[in-house]
């Protein structure tokens, strides 16, 4: 395989807005699949999952490996939905390009922005296929000002549409300047030709503003551009792939996946303007706290970071690599620079969707699956043993909210627990706790559909027996005022004298920061492993507060002082100083109760928009806007999480089952009363 003819893409977008039925008609082009699946029927080949094909919803992020114009096309479907994040997020931080796939009608939508942040956080250099061109209520000049807008993105387009709604026939290539229209049923044959006499001059004022945009970019266009003369195609492409790299500007296509129109155009924009492995900045990681840096080449050393775990019932667990650097054959040891152990892969296998392909070797650029890992899981880096390196981790969401679960039976236990085991080696953003106090098992996820997805697998894929509680708000605590503490501990402990001293003190901090701890000690007076010690126990100890329990968010905790004895001073006793301190400053701190608040967007037929504004403020919402979006309205507002429980069957029944929204944390406020 060339590395200058690979790419490595997701497909990421608000739910609904068609990419998984995009990816469908990707895989048909390239004759990976010979019968186009589809979402709504449950037959979508990425879409594998059962409770997947049951909601019409991708809910875990699937891979795939396809072949076009002799490029290698690696594609990962990203879930929608804001539950699902986690997965987006993953995927995000190994790809080198996305296409973003926002619906003409609804134009930017909350999670197609969630999504964007989140490629921007990577640097993915992105294209967006502005889908359902043949929707009533299709409006793409809307879609582009939404990029501006909200997105704060510069859209180029290289398409312009021909017709609209029903009258959705093709599209012309600005950069060529040829019209395309598509001809069979299934979308295989493709009529070029002149661009249409009425279409001609819009035509060529979209092109000059292509060019004039292009002109801003790149110096030999300028030129021509400013002597007048003809700028030709193949410049016009360089300078698109360029800028696009770069991050200039974002390339727009325009067409409708489910009527299987613009999908070829497509996949020769991921091929032009997408960035192989070896168009990127080499990729940068730590060993000993020094910078090492990997090239995109075979004959570098071996480096891969893990970024998904995918668990089966009765079958061996997955672990996806994208590998950054060099190669490694089956059988190759590999250092874990986590666990600083050497491992080796049993299989190596390429995946399409839940279908594999065993392979002998991984080589840079490749994302694949291993099985026979013994102790890996979400960020971790696998290396050549002779040149270690260890990349940055995908950092992700915290819980909002938790349900409890209880096996049916005594024999139930054992399983239950191990099974919730290996869920939340998968899945980051899946936490399982005890609850010390009633001996309850907590389960922690993004919202209630997530939570639902996990305790539906639990019961049907992995056969454990149980009941699920009722689901409840993850609170969190702060502190409302500065307080300063100092504990001294010591006590003998097995015959030893243990001895240290440990002076605290905590602040609020704005809305929206997590704790932050600051060493004001000077050089000398405590050891820097002893620092480390006190850091690590103040940052555990604020794991649970002194009001409920709940986590502290919103908080500094400053180290001030504190005293160390060479032949008394212990671990355990900087420990126990640090935990008495800090839980005696959060006591001192007027500690509160803080509730999640989450951004609520409510999609509804206009007849049903005072029914549905009322809902929510009833719910203690705060309505923040009201948008017409063709034929529905997108109701915008805050509302705290407690009270958006069961809001999908209230929307229902509201709307007559035509209603729908979308909701993530905004953030965390004082609890009322």
């Amino acid at each position: 395989m060339v590395i200058s003819k690979l790419r490595n893409i997701g497909v990421i977008a608000h739910i609904d807005a068609g990419k998984t039925t995009t990816t469908e008609r990707i895989l048909f082009y390239t004759g990976k699949i010979h019968r186009m699946g589809e979402v709504d029927l449950g037959s979508a080949q990425m879409d594998w999952m059962p409770q997947e094909q049951q909601r019409g919803i991708t809910i875990t992020s699937a891979s795939t490996t396809c072949i076009w114009e002799d490029h290698t096309i690696n594609i990962i479907d990203t879930p929608g939905h804001v539950d699902f994040t986690a997965e987006v997020e993953r995927s995000l931080r190994v790809l080198d390009g996305a296409v973003a796939v926002f619906c003409a009608v609804a134009g930017v939508q909350p999670q197609s922005e969630k999504v964007w942040r989140q490629a921007e956080k990577y640097s993915v250099p992105r294209l967006v296929f502005i889908n359902k061109m043949d929707r009533i209520g299709a409006d793409h000049h809307k879609a582009l000002e939404g990029m501006r807008e909200i997105l704060g993105a510069v859209p180029l387009p290289v398409q312009m549409p021909v017709g609209i709604e029903s009258n959705f026939a093709g599209v012309i290539d600005l950069v060529n300047m040829v019209n395309l229209c598509w001809v069979d049923p299934e979308g295989e044959k493709i009529e070029k030709g002149e661009v249409p006499e009425e279409y001609l001059d819009p035509a060529l004022r979209s092109r000059e503003k292509l060019i004039e945009t292009l002109a801003e970019h790149d110096d030999r266009i300028m030129a021509l551009y400013l002597d007048e003369k003809e700028v030709p195609a193949v410049l016009v492409q360089e300078a698109i792939r360029k800028g696009t790299i770069k991050g200039s500007f974002v390339p727009v296509l325009f067409g409708s996946s489910l009527k299987k129109k613009g999908v070829q155009p497509l996949l020769d924009a991921i091929i032009g303007y997408l960035p192989s492995p070896e168009d990127l900045p080499p990729v940068k990681g730590k060993w000993k706290e020094q910078e090492v840096v990997r090239l995109p080449e075979v004959d570098q050393p071996f480096s891969a970071l893990l970024f998904k775990v995918m668990a089966y019932a009765g079958r061996p667990t997955l672990y996806y690599l994208r590998v950054y650097s060099g190669r490694c054959a089956l059988g190759d040891r590999m250092l874990n620079t986590r666990t600083q152990k050497a491992e080796r892969a049993m299989k190596i296998m390429r995946m399409h969707a839940n279908r594999r392909e065993e392979i002998r070797e991984m080589v840079v650029g490749d994302i694949l699956a291993l099985v026979g890992l013994k102790n890996a899981k979400t960020g971790d880096t696998f290396c050549d043993p002779e040149s270690p390196i260890s990349f940055e981790e995908p950092i992700f969401p915290q819980p909002v909210i938790f349900v409890s679960i209880e096996p049916k039976s005594v024999k139930d236990q054992e399983k239950l627990m191990n099974v919730l085991d290996v869920l939340a080696e998968e899945d980051p953003t899946f936490q399982v706790r005890v609850d010390e106090e009633t001996g309850q098992v907590i389960l922690s996820g993004m919202g209630e559909l997530h939570l639902e997805v996990l305790s539906e697998r639990l019961f049907t894929e992995f056969n454990v027996q149980g009941r699920v509680g009722n689901p409840q708000v993850s609170y969190r605590e702060t502190v409302t005022k500065t307080v300063k503490v100092t504990d001294r501990f010591a006590r003998e402990i097995a015959g030893k004298d243990q001895e240290a001293t440990v002076t605290l003190q905590v602040q609020p901090l704005h809305m929206g920061g997590a704790v932050k701890f600051e060493d004001q000690v000077a050089d000398g007076k405590i050891p820097p492993e002893m620092k480390r010690v006190i850091e690590q126990a103040a940052l555990e100890a604020a794991s649970s507060g002194v009001k409920a329990g709940y986590p502290v968010i919103d908080m500094k905790i400053i180290l001030l002082d504190g005293e160390y004895h060479p032949d008394r001073s212990t671990d355990v006793a900087f420990i126990a100083a640090t935990s008495n301190a800090l839980n005696q400053c959060l006591r001192d701190a007027g500690p509160v109760l803080l509730e999640p608040v989450m951004a609520v967007q409510v999609e509804t037929p206009d007849d049903f928009t005072g029914d549905v504004m009322g809902s929510l403020t009833h719910r203690r919402g705060i309505i923040e806007g009201i948008e017409n979006q063709g034929q529905v309205e997108v109701i915008s507002g805050k509302v705290p999480l407690l009270e958006m429980f069961g809001y999908t069957t209230s929307l229902r029944s509201l709307t007559q089952g035509r209603g729908s929204f979308t909701m993530e944390l905004a953030h965390y406020r004082e609890v009322e009363g």
